[in-house]
């Protein structure tokens, strides 16, 4: 665990913290039942006894009285302390990733070829000029009603967002995935148990009023699904597919990606989710990410899949591979999708459990980026522009869309 947190860059101290409250708790504890054991004796020898011998029994018993509840008290206050050290601690990472931060990733995998548009005969636009020849992206009314990194998608920009995430939709289907529609606002423990108020606690949105969050994935919701239920094993795996307004600060990116819709405040994502055994896990995790393989794929994208480095993981993931889609006018990889083994992390908070036969143990959870709107607009407008300002749709993409091949300019 000291060596798991050094490799995140995080605080290794509170290991050690932790074990000394945990000590402290379990010390109270025998410490309790001792006097409690005491406290019995002496209440059966009471009754019995007479005159001065009764008077120095019941005085030793209110002694008792005072220590029980001070050893109940200090039980209570070493075990809150052991727990709220414990929730700081990330899942131990996986012992094959690369150590380092955000920039020490390893490419594991290049697919599909960029385009080369010298060669083509012209300059390729960004999305947000693209976005608004078509009528599809307005982001100047949405800074005017709600603020910087808020956006409205208008006519086909609409119809677009609803064709990726009914293809999606379909996609996951078809692999097995239940669809869900799952809550936008969550309790803190939901928030907690995921892991998304420890390192990632910046970026989320507190409702202090009723004691909400908004939930910025459907992860969290859908790992709090099962939250405080026992699983039979022949019910494994369980995949679900839930799509949800996903709300973020992005309290730590003042200044990045400030122009269009590649980092927004909200937007909508389809989020895979899967309950598997442990044991089952690193071979889930590579089924989710062969899975956002084949959605890029069927997008027509260039992008190449990366290996997380420690450093860059959240709190509830072991290992974390990204989907990197080639952005044009950014002349690089920008991440579209993620998928994280959690193993049994997220598990145990939520108490989420599976029994087989006799046995009762905690089960492993793992998540998958399918589709998230705003940034796979980004790359397909970017990546499939025509000279003259219109844009290809891909064919995955065109059953949604009344059978359009081309998004074309409505303003010039």
């Amino acid at each position: 665990m000291r060596a798991s947190q050094r490799a995140r860059g995080e605080d290794v101290d509170v290991v050690d913290a932790l074990l000394s409250a945990d000590e402290r708790r379990r010390s109270s504890s025998v410490r309790f039942d001792e006097l409690r054991s005491e406290q019995k004796a002496l209440g059966k020898l009471i009754p019995k006894a007479t005159g001065d011998e009764k008077a120095e029994l019941l005085k030793k018993a209110g002694e008792l009285s005072a220590a029980v509840k001070a050893a109940d008290a200090e039980q209570d206050e070493a075990a809150a302390e052991a727990q709220r050290l414990l929730l700081r601690i990330g899942n131990i990472v996986h012992p094959d990733i690369p150590r380092g931060g955000e920039d020490d990733f390893v490419v594991l995998e290049t697919v599909g070829t960029p385009r080369d548009f010298a060669a083509e005969g012209f300059e390729p636009k960004d999305h947000l000029e693209l976005g608004q020849a078509l009528g599809a992206i307005d982001v100047e009314r949405g800074a005017k009603v709600s603020g910087s990194r808020f956006y409205y998608l208008t006519g086909v920009g609409a119809l677009l967002e609803l064709a990726l995430v009914n293809a999606a939709i379909a996609q996951a289907t078809a692999a097995g995935f239940t669809p869900m529609l799952t809550p936008a606002l969550v309790k803190p423990r939901a928030m907690e148990g995921t892991g998304f108020l420890g390192q990632a606690a910046q970026d989320v949105y507190h409702l202090e009023k009723d004691d909400f969050y908004l939930v910025g994935t459907s992860e969290v919701p859908l790992a709090a699904y099962h939250m405080d239920e026992i699983l039979d094993a022949e019910q494994l795996p369980l995949r679900y597919a839930g799509f949800s307004p996903c709300f973020r600060r992005e309290a730590g990116t003042y200044g990045k990606d400030t122009r269009g819709i590649f980092r927004v405040h909200q937007f909508d994502k389809v989020e895979m989710f899967s309950y598997v055994l442990p044991e089952e896990a690193e071979a889930e995790h590579a089924r989710l990410l062969e899975w956002e393989k084949q959605w890029l794929t069927s997008l027509e994208l260039p992008f190449h899949v990366i290996d997380t480095a420690t450093g860059d993981l959240g709190s509830s993931a072991s290992r974390k591979f990204d989907c990197e889609a080639w952005i044009p006018t950014q002349g690089k990889y920008r991440e579209l999708t993620s998928t994280s083994n959690c193993d049994e992390f997220q598990a145990r908070r939520l108490s989420v459990r599976v029994r087989e036969g006799k046995n009762v143990r905690p089960l492993a959870t793992l998540n998958g980026t399918l589709c998230a709107v705003p940034r796979t607009i980004v790359a397909l407008l970017e990546n499939h522009q025509q000279a003259d300002g219109s844009v290809r749709v891909p064919e995955v993409l065109r059953p949604y869309l009344g059978g359009r091949e081309v998004l074309e300019p409505t303003a010039k």
